[in-house]
């Protein structure tokens, strides 16, 4: 605490526990503004600011202007944050572990101790997106994919095994346990933290960054967090704040509550079309209003998982009565829910309609009663398609752009003829829907009624189900649901994110070869929240999210044309239609045995071990020491090369000069289209470098498994089947025109061309560039591939952090400039200039474009370097480069 303290320490006992605060009250009677009146996320965000006020990072100055955020008008405020955790993905949290193993090899080498390479504080990784799909619709699917998961997975999870030893405050979760945002909200939250400081003991609200981002799932038990890239939660780990600028917060008032027939994956997909009208970007979203009484905690968190979807940093939902129940009904009740409930209300996070609104910068109404049952696609989660018009616009909209498909052209083993819209992939999966005990006892009636009428899957459609915990087959084996899911075809395939991220595994053979021989517009369906181009399978055309249930009715009908609404999903086994509204639960059915199947001893024994593993993950025999010893020819994990050659000396910034396009893109370009995540492919370029390594194809896995070997992921980089370069108009996938030859090659070919010739690189894009998850390869691969700066028309929040995360510079047209105004080709030449003298925030950067006809155009560009601390990370080369100078220089 400073000299120049606000002094607002405080003490307060609950359950005969003398408890030191940071008291919000105190804090405005000290003159700081109208605190009480702030959106409660602010307020989390505040009384962080105030435990952590040091007079340096946090004075007494940002305390006393903080409260002028509810002042839509006023310049936004830079602040440092400090999160109580970490919550990492496997995909990400190895190659982020990977990192901080590379620093300490970095700090041994400088002759420095490694040991200084340690996170400072609680950080978990749940290991959840291995699993692939390569058994599914039998008895043994999970055994056989888990066995296949260790066997393919081995090294990484020897490397964990050595990173859960060697370095404190981490812990992991191992395969097989559940998706990591499932396990956060029903076992590592606690909403309310206490910690040891010195001779006292401080209460605080709990906070979180995730490596993934659906971390914004937990913000529907009241907890403050948001997801990040690996490279941002690496330096938050090493105890370095983050810093944001205060977003403007955008109330949504729930009013009713919802009708029977609709559900929470339903709320979601119509919230997540209204936000996205109209425009939440770089908000946190805070959900208020009457109607909150009416949705179970679970429906909240299916709303708060989506917000990257609708585009905001959060979807908080504030503690009140829900939260407290279900915090007893998943074992973390008894005197917990006092402290849970005396801070929350001694420091005005209590949620109580009746109170005085907060002072939001905007609101939205939504009338839960108006939503009706829908999916979305067939690319992007925020197109709602309504249920009653889905089949009617799938084959209006979608099968006219699809090749004409001739009769007997495209028929399997079984004598069924392929046809465009035909669903080849139904899977229950994600972290979205899986978490919903109301949506996952919806999809286990739907299938007991279905086999009870004597229908049956499509034969020609991939069935799979991949909860996010084991609770949920606990429940749905309690209530008999699981027999008639296994008659459907959907076993549980694993406890994972699966098909959601592209590890859906195989097709059969003859599927494969009849949409590839025929250019067939498969379909995918699936309970999940991202459905971008290439994702899900490549094969599949068109990708649609739906809720448990309608997955389970879409394998049943097998293709996207049919209108569930009135088309018979088949014929019963008394020889009559029989109709989807035939099988359709109602809600009290639902609300009936979820009162029976979800208890406190459930989620006792299912997490009482939850770090222990089975018999295989405590086989593993991992090394020891201080530093890792990286295995000279793995193929799944070698030293990351980001630390090559780092001394304490930071390097001057100089202009880019010369630069090249490596690439051109439009609208929307997502961090699948940059950095593909699911299946490698024989036909790719990392397929055919693993091939040449002596790699089967059927031992290739997954990209996200092959994160730490960046040989292969450098591979996979702008090398999504569906990215669009426009500099190769007559070509989709992973392929540039190198310039001045003009010649077309792959893009890490070009890139290795431009680096032997000494060019630098950029990408110039559209609008929204990395939207998508929060995924540091796709940063990573851009520097990795000479990449020196994006010239975009607007920047997606965490990718943007990724690539100063990285060293690459984001730099944003002016409002009314982009390449097509610009007439820009991909021949140009750019000059960046500017750089060598003082950077600050969001400075304008000229950049001199070069024509092959010698005409030259200045234009001025906005640096969205936004922060002074991220002008120093730039500067350094990155933040974990940042980082370990300062290690370094105190170690």
């Amino acid at each position: 605490m400073s000299v120049d303290s606000l002094d607002t320490a405080r003490v307060v006992e609950i359950n005969d526990r003398e408890l030191h605060y940071y008291s919000l009250e105190a804090a405005e009677a000290a003159g700081a503004g109208p605190i009480s009146r702030l959106p409660r996320s602010l307020k989390v965000l505040y009384e962080n600011l105030l435990r952590h006020e040091d007079g340096v990072t946090v004075t007494r100055d940002h305390l006393m202007r903080f409260a002028a955020s509810l002042d839509p008008e006023a310049p936004r405020e830079e602040i440092w944050f400090s999160p109580t955790r970490i919550l990492m993905n496997d995909s990400a949290g190895i190659p982020l572990m990977a990192d901080m193993a590379a620093l300490r090899g970095a700090m041994a080498r400088a002759g420095k101790d490694p040991d200084a390479i340690n996170p400072q504080i609680q950080s978990d990784l749940v290991v959840d997106h291995s699993v692939m799909v390569d058994r599914s619709a039998s008895a043994d699917a999970f055994d056989a994919n888990l066995a296949l998961e260790y066997d393919r997975n081995e090294e990484r999870y020897t490397f964990l095994r050595w990173a859960r030893d060697t370095f404190s405050n981490f812990r992991a979760v191992p395969p097989g346990t559940g998706i990591c945002h499932q396990v956060n909200l029903e076992a590592l939250a606690r909403c309310v933290w206490t910690e040891e400081d010195g001779n006292r003991t401080l209460v605080f609200p709990e906070t979180l960054l995730g490596t993934d981002s659906h971390t914004p799932m937990i913000n529907g038990i009241g907890v403050l967090g948001w997801g990040v890239g690996g490279i941002e939660a690496g330096a938050a780990m090493l105890g370095q704040p983050v810093t944001m600028i205060v977003p403007p917060v955008v109330g949504c008032r729930l009013d009713g509550e919802l009708p029977p027939g609709a559900n929470a994956t339903d709320l979601v997909l119509a919230i997540t079309e209204r936000l996205r009208e109209v425009g939440v970007v770089g908000t946190f979203v805070e959900f208020h209003g009457g109607g909150l009484a009416s949705l179970p905690l679970s429906d909240r968190a299916t709303l708060a998982n989506m917000a990257p979807e609708y585009g905001a940093t959060m979807g908080f939902f504030p503690i009140d009565g829900e939260t407290l129940r279900y915090l007893g009904e998943t074992n973390r009740g008894g005197e917990h829910l006092e402290l849970v409930e005396r801070y929350c209300r001694l420091q005005g996070l209590w949620h109580d309609p009746a109170d005085p609104a907060p002072i939001f910068a905007r609101e939205v109404v939504v009338d839960l009663s108006e939503v009706v049952p829908a999916i979305a696609g067939p690319k992007r989660p925020q197109d709602r398609v309504l249920l009653a018009e889905a089949g009617a616009r799938f084959r209006s909209e979608v099968l006219p752009e699809q090749p004409p498909l001739a009769d007997g052209a495209a028929t399997l083993d079984s004598g069924h003829v392929l046809r465009h819209g035909d669903i080849v992939i139904a899977s229950i999966t994600s972290c979205t829907n899986t978490s919903n005990p109301s949506v996952m006892l919806a999809a286990g009636l739907l299938a007991q009624k279905a086999v009870a009428r004597g229908l049956t899957s499509s034969a020609w459609t991939k069935t799979s189900m991949a909860p996010g915990s084991r609770v949920v087959t606990d429940y749905l084996e309690a209530t008999g649901l699981q027999k008639a899911l296994d008659a459907l075809g959907f076993q549980c395939v694993g406890y994972g994110c699966a098909t959601c991220m592209g590890n859906s595994g195989p097709l059969p053979d003859d599927i494969s070869a009849a949409i590839q021989d025929n250019d067939v517009c498969a379909v995918a369906v699936l309970s999940g929240n991202r459905n971008f181009e290439g994702r899900v399978h490549p094969l599949t055309k068109a990708n649609y999210i739906a809720s448990p249930p309608l997955i389970v009715a879409y394998a049943i009908a097998g293709n996207m044309g049919v209108d569930l609404l009135n088309d018979p999903l088949g014929t019963g086994n008394d020889g009559q239609p029989v109709y989807f509204r035939d099988i359709w639960p109602s809600a009290e059915e639902v609300a009936d045995l979820a009162r029976s199947a979800l208890t406190a001893d459930r989620f006792r024994s299912r997490y009482s071990n939850l770090f222990e593993g089975d018999a295989r993950w405590k086989a593993i025999e991992a090394p020891r020491g201080a530093t890792f010893t990286w295995p000279g020819e793995s193929l799944y994990i070698k030293e990351p090369p980001f630390f090559d050659g780092v001394t304490p000396d930071v390097p001057p910034v100089r202009d880019i000069l010369g630069a090249r396009a490596l690439g051109m893109y439009g609208d929307s370009i997502t961090t699948d289209h940059i950095s593909p995540v699911g299946t490698i492919t024989a036909s790719s370029a990392a397929g055919e470098y693993l091939i040449a390594q002596g790699v089967a194809p059927a031992d290739f896995n997954s990209f996200a498994a092959r994160r730490i070997n960046h040989d292969v992921m450098i591979r996979g980089a702008f090398a999504n089947i569906r990215i669009a370069n426009e500099m190769v108009p007559e070509k989709k996938g992973g392929w540039t025109r190198h310039q001045p030859s003009g010649e077309v090659m792959p893009v890490h070919e070009a890139a290795r061309l431009y680096a032997g010739e000494g060019t630098p690189l950029v990408v110039v894009a559209g609008r929204d560039y990395g939207v998508g998850s929060s995924r540091d390869w796709a940063a990573k691969g851009t520097r990795l591939l000479g990449v020196r700066a994006i010239l975009a028309e607007g920047f997606e929040r965490i990718h943007r952090s990724n690539l100063i995360g990285m060293g690459v510079l984001p730099l944003q047209f002016e409002d009314g400039t982009t390449r097509g105004t610009l007439g820009l080709d991909g021949t140009e030449q750019f000059d960046v200039l500017g750089l060598a003298g003082e950077i600050t925030p969001r400075m304008p950067v000229p950049v001199r474009i070069l024509r092959p006809d010698g005409r030259q155009e200045e234009i001025t560009m906005i640096c969205r370097l936004d922060t002074a601390i991220e002008v120093d990370y730039y500067r350094h080369g990155g933040i974990l480069h940042y980082v370990l100078r300062n290690t370094m220089g105190n170690a």
